[in-house]
């Protein structure tokens, strides 16, 4: 049993990077951190507005000594933890990436929160007290489980809090499909009025809930706002998008930032399309042809929705 704690979210991204002898990039947590002596995956924290792929280089930088060039998205995970020191439960969307040293040298860090940076062969890795998440990344059994709440804790799907500047901030991590059928049809929403991206097409899917894992969410959203049961193929890539004074429903300017996983997924049996959440950010949706996608101008579609129809080669 835990304690109520404060629930938070974050974004982050972390490195996997390996040797010319095969051996993976690994740091360990210090005294400083909510998990002394655990060893991790080099990475962090997604700052406001910050793309993730520049997040995992600054922290790999800062943790290691070492410059990193990110070469491919590797995963995308979620976990909860409960640091009862802290009071707090953390909700982590983590960014998986594969990245190529281009140069620097190893360094200690005395006083932060991470202490070493070490290279590590796999068989070592696995006699190490590693992070769930770092274990999950690199295949290995999880050695150091995290303590979690008994049931997730409740935390709204939108959450926008005062900036430096004055301005509300809001940061959010969605999953998105691109969802086809057998028959060459590509499913696709468009965006209420008093929304931003009003009158745009866009994908299905959303936010993740708390203690929610990507997939899991993607499926669920699936059925929720269209009524189609798909399948989860792969996952295509992750977009970052931020608009410094994006107006929506709230009535008030919000410094958006928007982290979106978009999946393949395909729905072998197609439905009629059906709208559950009448009233909400969605007012049409419908199975549109594959080459009608392709003729679609790039203002009838949402930067996020662009983005993943380029990942997927249909735009």
């Amino acid at each position: 049993m835990t304690p109520a704690l404060e629930p938070l979210r974050r974004i982050a991204a972390y490195a996997v990077a390996t040797d010319d002898e095969g051996r993976v990039l690994l740091v360990r947590a210090s005294a400083k951190s909510g998990t002394p002596g655990i060893w991790s995956l080099p990475g962090g924290a997604v700052d406001h507005g910050e793309d993730p792929n520049h997040t995992v280089v600054r922290e790999t930088a800062a943790e290691t000594g070492l410059s990193v060039a990110v070469t491919g998205l590797r995963d995308v995970l979620a976990d909860m933890r409960s640091l009862p020191h802290r009071g707090v439960t953390i909700h982590t969307d983590r960014l998986i990436y594969t990245v190529s040293v281009r140069g620097g040298t190893l360094v200690d860090r005395v006083g932060h929160n991470t202490d070493l940076a070490r290279w590590h062969t796999l068989e070592e890795a696995e006699g190490l007290k590693l992070r769930p998440f770092a274990a999950a990344a690199l295949g290995l059994s999880d050695a150091a489980p995290d303590l979690r709440p008994d049931v997730p804790p409740t935390f709204p799907s939108f959450y926008a809090y005062e900036g430096p500047d004055g301005l509300h901030r809001a940061q959010r991590f969605a999953a998105y499909a691109i969802a086809t059928d057998p028959y060459e049809n590509l499913l696709l929403t468009r965006i209420s009025p008093g929304y931003p991206g009003a009158g745009c097409w866009h994908l299905p899917g959303g936010g993740t809930d708390y203690g929610e894992q990507p997939g899991t969410a993607l499926i669920r959203e699936l059925v929720e706002e269209t009524g189609q049961e798909g399948r989860l193929i792969e996952l295509l890539g992750v977009a970052s998008h931020r608009d410094a004074a994006s107006l929506g429903p709230e009535g008030y300017p919000i410094d958006w930032h928007g982290v979106r996983a978009f999946y393949r997924v395909v729905v072998d049996k197609p439905t009629e399309v059906v709208i559950h959440d009448v009233g909400g950010s969605t007012s049409e949706a419908r199975w549109m042809p594959l080459r009608e996608v392709a003729a679609l101008a790039g203002e009838e579609l949402t930067e996020v929705t662009a983005d993943a129809l380029r990942a997927a080669g249909l735009i």
